[in-house]
């Protein structure tokens, strides 16, 4: 497998274990994504700065449009692909975004010279998603759900579904109004494209601002 195929196979494939936590506890999608994200993402954040400093300059900003350029990409690509199904994709290709928008943050931060494997790394992802207003309280919320944590969810597994959709769609910055059987397969192929490029954007320029303001970002 060629470096590019695999580091779209890495960014685009969360592991198996978050699609268990994902499936039992639907209602902490969010927490589960940013714990698993910690722990891939971290390591992934951590080579591409290397690798970028051995041969561009190490201003923040500069890498940081970089590593946002790399995930945009991703995200349109992975859009397209995934929205061929329609309904039988929706909640793949919203996981498969969050997983893309989760990574680019990480590499951000590490952008900025942080280090991606501090434990406040997820917990500012959750903050800059817009889902907790700072990040003690996300990491308090991380520290509650945790690895192995999922609580199981009551309810059929259509509920289940639905419930995870709207989670998913909510941490990816998704509309989540219309209901799941709505979706038009040949309609979603370039909405999905362009929605998923365009939402991966507009997080990549919430991180810059938020590392920014950070002593030294």
């Amino acid at each position: 497998m060629e470096a590019s195929q695999l580091e779209r196979y890495e960014a685009t494939r969360p592991p198996r274990s978050l699609l268990a936590a994902l499936s039992a506890d639907p209602a902490h999608a969010a927490e589960h994504v940013a714990l698993a994200a910690a722990q891939r993402h971290g390591p992934a954040a951590a080579a591409w700065l290397a690798q970028r400093r051995t041969f561009y300059a190490d201003e923040p900003r500069a890498l940081a449009r970089m590593a946002v350029k790399r995930h945009v990409n991703l995200a349109r690509l992975t859009g397209a692909v995934t929205g061929v199904g329609g309904i039988l994709t929706a909640i793949p290709d919203l996981l498969a975004q969050a997983w893309i928008q989760s990574r680019m943050v990480f590499f951000i931060a590490a952008a900025h010279g942080l280090d991606p494997h501090d434990p406040l790394r997820p917990a500012e992802y959750l903050v800059i998603e817009g889902l907790y207003r700072d990040p003690s309280t996300a990491r308090r919320a991380l520290d509650g759900v945790g690895p192995g944590l999922a609580m199981a969810y009551a309810g059929s597994r259509l509920a289940r579904e639905e419930k995870l959709y709207r989670t998913l769609a909510r941490l990816t910055g998704r509309t989540a109004g219309k209901r799941l059987g709505r979706s038009i397969p040949g309609f979603a192929i370039a909405a999905n494209s362009l929605g998923d490029a365009r939402q991966a954007k507009a997080l990549g320029r919430r991180a810059i601002e938020f590392y920014g303001r950070r002593p030294g970002g």
